[in-house]
């Protein structure tokens, strides 16, 4: 989630925003609805995530786009083209599975000329471009191999390839790091990342990891039950979350339930706090206006002493800890029995007085501007 580490983008077409365009687009399964009433603009050039737990429609969405489905109402484009009923093979839209799909019996290099063998690309010219593909994924020494002498890695490469080759304007990713282990599912992020960047192809990553999206996308769309809740770029997302479930989805927060007090359009009283939540813009809502409030456990300061604030604080007894290497997470109980996980970096716990312990008490304190007010 560190934006520094991210791999550096070209700058995005501003004046290609609607590159490609779901229109109200909608696809049910007899009584389900997968995908209920769906709009997006994507621009030119952009990685775009779709974000969301199994079962969310995310990955029928990609099929949609793909043409391997078909939506029952709203309309598909891609660069100004309406593709919502062309087949997949006249769509300028190339689709890598999450298995892959290489064909097993054929070398790395026919995989990669499948697709152009079957538009009936002159023979040089198909030479040509898979090789540039293959250089292009640094796979060019194994083009004679097959897909079984490769690792998963390898295997993403030149599936990767196979879906470039073809110079597609739109290239959809389904789950792309799923069949690999955590370490090199890390590393090939930023790898893949820089491949597509350096291409300048527009893409569309759908997946269930929330690190894998904040990673490698420059905005993406947080779905649940069919629907997008939030659109905007990772920091927006995790920053200021629309709601309970975008700020539960991405990462982790501490979420309390408050009204707004009588007298202040800033300030809500919550049962489990003993002084009330400033939040850092006024409130347009009724006085007594239930809402809920998000506070991201590494927003919180932890120490021995009472802050001087007035608002904005709270104090607990430490419950359990655990050392994570670049910070210490806490869990701290508070006397309303209420439990907060409190993220500490190793300079925050080393600038304390001393480690904090299990039993410890120890005052929680946090900034007007950390607060973040829920839609729902």
């Amino acid at each position: 989630m560190n934006e520094a580490t991210r791999p550096q983008r070209p700058p995005l077409a501003q004046t290609a925003a609607d590159f490609v365009q779901l229109v109200d687009v909608v696809k049910r399964y007899g009584e389900a609805v997968a995908v209920n009433r769906v709009s997006l603009s994507i621009r030119k050039n952009e990685m775009f995530a779709l974000l969301g737990s199994s079962g969310c429609g995310k990955s029928t969405l990609l099929r949609l786009m793909a043409g391997l489905a078909s939506p029952d109402a709203g309309r598909i484009f891609v660069d100004g083209e309406d593709v919502t009923a062309l087949p997949p093979y006249r769509r300028p839209v190339s689709m890598m599975f999450q298995s892959y799909a290489l064909f097993p019996h054929m070398s790395v290099e026919n995989n990669v000329a499948y697709g152009l063998r079957r538009d009936s690309v002159a023979k040089n010219e198909m030479r040509q471009r898979v090789a540039a593909a293959l250089d292009l994924v640094q796979m060019g020494k194994y083009a004679q191999r097959k897909p079984h002498q490769l690792s998963g890695g390898q295997q993403q490469r030149v599936a990767l390839a196979r879906s470039l080759v073809k110079r597609p304007k739109l290239l959809l990713l389904d789950e792309p790091m799923s069949a690999l282990d955590k370490k090199i599912r890390q590393e090939t992020q930023f790898e893949l990342g820089n491949i597509l960047y350096d291409v300048g192809v527009t893409c569309i990553l759908v997946t269930h990891d929330q690190e894998e999206a904040m990673t490698m996308a420059d905005r993406l769309a947080l779905m649940d039950d069919g629907r997008i809740l939030q659109v905007g770029t990772p920091g927006e997302v995790y920053e200021s979350p629309s709601c309970r479930f975008a700020a539960e989805f991405i990462g982790s927060t501490n979420l309390f339930t408050g009204e707004l007090e009588a007298d202040s359009s800033r300030r809500f009283r919550c049962p489990h706090l003993e002084v009330p939540l400033e939040v850092p813009h006024a409130m347009n809502a009724r006085r007594g206006h239930a809402a809920q409030i998000s506070v991201r456990p590494e927003r919180i300061a932890m120490g021995f002493r009472k802050p001087e604030q007035e608002c904005n604080w709270t104090a607990g007894k430490i419950e359990q800890y655990a050392y994570m290497g670049s910070y210490t997470l806490y869990y701290v109980r508070l006397a309303s029995g209420r439990l907060l996980a409190v993220d500490i970096s190793r300079m925050g716990v080393h600038a304390l007085e001393r480690a904090p312990d299990y039993c410890d008490t120890v005052y929680l304190s946090w900034g007007a501007e950390s607060l973040v007010v829920l839609e729902k």
